[in-house]
């Protein structure tokens, strides 16, 4: 999926509108599929319509990092295993 599109449907699913955070949306999605690929998950899932989910999950898990946690969400982690047990 590319990058674009990806953000896009973060954009969406988050409801985030304007473009003024696309940069930086765009660098959180691409640590997501980084770490997502270090699991496991073979690049082609990364890359396809379904991880978007995971991919926005973790996308607001980094979003909100600021709140003290820092780190990755329980559901995150759940989900990013359900796509690595499908590579």
């Amino acid at each position: 999926m590319a990058e674009l599109n990806v953000v896009s449907e973060i954009k969406t699913r988050l409801g985030i509108t304007g473009n003024y955070h696309d940069d930086l949306l765009a660098a959180h999605a691409a640590d997501v599929k980084e770490f997502l690929i270090g699991a496991g998950v073979s690049e082609e899932i990364v890359n396809g319509a379904k991880s978007v989910g995971v991919i926005t999950r973790g996308v607001s898990d980094l979003w909100n990092y600021g709140s003290g946690d820092g780190k990755f969400s329980q559901t995150f982690f759940q989900m990013a295993t359900q796509l690595a047990l499908r590579s």
